[in-house]
Parts: structure tokens; sequence; C-alpha cells
């Protein structure tokens, strides 16, 4: 194991955007096979190859700002599926968007018939929770 870490020593090293670079190799590679399209199989070994070679490569500080840029590009997914997941997760409140101005209303659950008043356009709407 002391010559893995000895031939990784100044390397880059695997990161989120390697990561995701594997993943689509793998898809890729899945539907290629899947479709009986050869040229859709040869084709996910782009992602990999690309994958290895930042893995492998000295040049850290340009391989940390393409995992930079690939992150600010990937955020909001994240957070997207971060906000959707705590509010499958939130049993006791509802979510409403306001139809005036688009915002975001937690109201509890199980009050009945309510009207909702928007904190930031005081718009008025009724709502069953």
């Amino acid at each position: 194991m002391n010559w893995l870490r000895n031939f990784m020593y100044g390397r880059y090293g695997s990161d989120q955007l390697s990561m995701a670079l594997l993943i689509l190799s793998i898809v890729i590679t899945f539907v290629g096979g899947a479709t009986g399209l050869p040229f859709l199989r040869l084709l996910g070994y782009v992602p990999l190859g690309y994958a290895i070679f930042r893995m492998l490569s000295k040049n850290t500080s340009k391989r940390s700002m393409e995992n930079y840029k690939f992150s600010m590009l990937i955020s909001p997914v994240y957070s997207w599926f971060r906000r959707t997941k705590d509010r499958l997760g939130d049993k006791t409140h509802k979510y409403y968007k306001c139809p005036n101005c688009k915002a975001v209303l937690r109201v509890p659950k199980g009050k009945g018939k309510i009207i909702i008043t928007c904190r930031k356009c005081n718009t008025k709407f009724t709502k069953k929770t």
C-alpha cells in the first residue's frame, strides 16, 4: 500500500467532478449496452478517461478550479433536491406558493380552510390545509 501512497503523492486525486464523470461513464456504457449501440458504449470511455486523467494530474490548481466551476454549476440542483427532501419529510406543515410574488409559504397542516397572508407582498389567499 505504500507504493500507492508514493505514486499518488503530488497528484490531484478524486473529487466531485471526477465522481460525476465516473457515474456518467457508467450510465452511458449501460445505455449503450442496453440499446445495442457499440458507438455509445465506446463513447462511455471518454468521461472515464478524463476522470482518470484528472485523478492522476499533478496540476492541482487547474483541477481544483475545474471542480469549483462544476460545484457552482451543480449547486442549484443540490439545493433543489435538499429543499424537496425537507418538504417531503415535513409532516406538520404544507407549502404553498404566493399567487402574486411566487414566494414559498409554510402553513400548519390540519387547520382546515385558512386565509394565508404572504409575508413579502401581503397578498391574501385561501387554501385548505
